[in-house]
């Protein structure tokens, strides 16, 4: 969002506003356990995340096995258990519930601040940037030679249209007709 000059959703007051009903309306829809933080621009807005996303970074570029159990687990500190995902303690924590040894999380820790990690980061964003990201989510589809960037969780159907494949829904189970 700063490199694109976009202001976050929040900053609008209005679209604030409508955000906050429409985040729950998802959570629901999506089934996912999301809690807005009590202090939602202290905590997302202020804080931030660029120690979350080196950390993810270093988890990445040494034990990518683990990428998907931490950011899960980030996720979840943010924005089901509204609790930091700031501090190296935090960031600690998570690892260690993904299912991190403590030894290799303390060293992943310690690589958070090396310009290998600094600059991996700033590659991914870069790349992000050249498909015409300006803001999270967004995936880039590619099929047959062409890049599709899609923004926002609410284009899964689209997403799925592109790639030859139906969207179910978030539960597909519960998406079929039932006989």
């Amino acid at each position: 969002m700063k490199e694109t000059g976009n202001q976050p959703p929040a900053m609008v007051p209005k679209r604030g506003e409508y955000m906050m009903t429409d985040i729950k309306r998802m959570a629901k829809y999506y089934q996912v356990p999301l809690q807005i933080p009590k202090d939602f621009f202290g905590s997302v807005i202020r804080k931030g995340s660029l120690s979350a996303m080196r950390f993810i970074t270093a988890v990445d570029m040494t034990q990518p096995q683990f990428l998907e159990p931490v950011s899960r687990e980030l996720w979840m500190r943010i924005w089901s258990r509204d609790e930091d995902i700031t501090q190296p303690e935090s960031i600690l924590a998570a690892a260690g519930e993904a299912g991190l040894p403590s030894a290799l999380a303390q060293k992943l820790l310690a690589m958070t601040s090396t310009p290998e990690v600094k600059n991996r980061l700033k590659e991914t964003t870069e790349e992000a940037l050249k498909y015409g990201a300006f803001g999270m989510p967004a995936v880039v589809a590619h099929v047959n030679g062409e890049s599709h960037l899609f923004f926002g969780s609410d284009r899964l159907e689209l997403l799925g249209n592109v790639i030859g494949e139906k969207w179910l829904g978030p539960v597909p189970a519960a998406s079929k007709p039932r006989m």
